[in-house]
């Protein structure tokens, strides 16, 4: 069965077609998004995360095909699937090769849709490890706990907020990489959005406050792009 997580942008600019997937699919517990075009839909992009693109090849904007080789370079580990009437062997052999994990044919009845769509997340969905948060991690002269949220140096405690905590957490495991704003803001915040970037911004602020006890350890803002916890060992 899908659940409220699976999020869905459907690009459909048939308006009766689109207005039945996205409510046929809502019915059955998905989280759907519909756009009727490709410059939308790349706009959901940058703000949202989706489980999977559903997408019509011919489109008033941009071609299907070109928007999902757009997809799968900004975007390489969201699935996207073709829903369209163009059903020519070349055509569907150009889909798959950029990339699809499957290319359904128009009309298709809306029950099979579903269960694809299920059968294709269930099969494409990679089991989370098990987050072991209460292991003590290493940060330079620090030792830090996510489980009760507490930043130790020299048996000094700082506790951290919920979002401290969760920022912390997520550079520590991308450190001394670049940690983009969209990837934070969308993995901690939900939305990439100006107030929650500004919101980002205070809360590197005061990590950086809480680290200073230790030179070795620096969060760099990268200009327009994110931010690198660099650990000097």
């Amino acid at each position: 069965m899908a659940t409220i997580e699976n999020k869905i942008i459907l690009v459909e600019d048939d308006e009766a077609l689109g207005y039945l997937l996205s409510e046929y699919l809502g019915m059955n517990n998905f989280n759907v998004s519909w756009t009727k075009t490709g410059t939308e839909c790349l706009k959901m992009l940058m703000s949202n995360t989706f489980n999977l693109c559903i997408l019509d090849v011919m489109l008033p904007d941009i071609d299907g095909f070109g928007l999902a080789k757009e997809i799968k370079d900004k975007y390489p580990s969201l699935p996207f699937i073709f829903l369209t009437a163009r059903s020519l062997k070349i055509d569907v052999l150009k889909g798959f090769s950029l990339g699809a994990v499957d290319y359904l044919k128009k009309p298709i009845d809306e029950e099979e849709l579903v269960v694809r769509i299920n059968n294709l997340l269930s099969r494409l969905q990679v089991p989370k490890p098990q987050k072991n948060e209460s292991s003590i991690l290493e940060v330079g002269s620090y030792t830090f706990n996510p489980k009760n949220q507490e930043l130790v140096f020299n048996n000094e405690v700082t506790s951290l907020t919920k979002k401290e905590n969760e920022l912390l957490l997520y550079l520590i495991k991308h450190k001394n990489s670049l940690c983009t704003h969209r990837d934070i803001l969308v993995s901690i915040w939900g939305k990439n959005d100006y107030f929650n970037k500004k919101s980002l911004n205070v809360f590197i602020t005061h990590l950086r406050k809480h680290l200073k006890n230790d030179p070795s350890i620096k969060i760099e803002n990268v200009h327009n792009q994110g931010f690198i916890l660099k650990i000097d060992y």
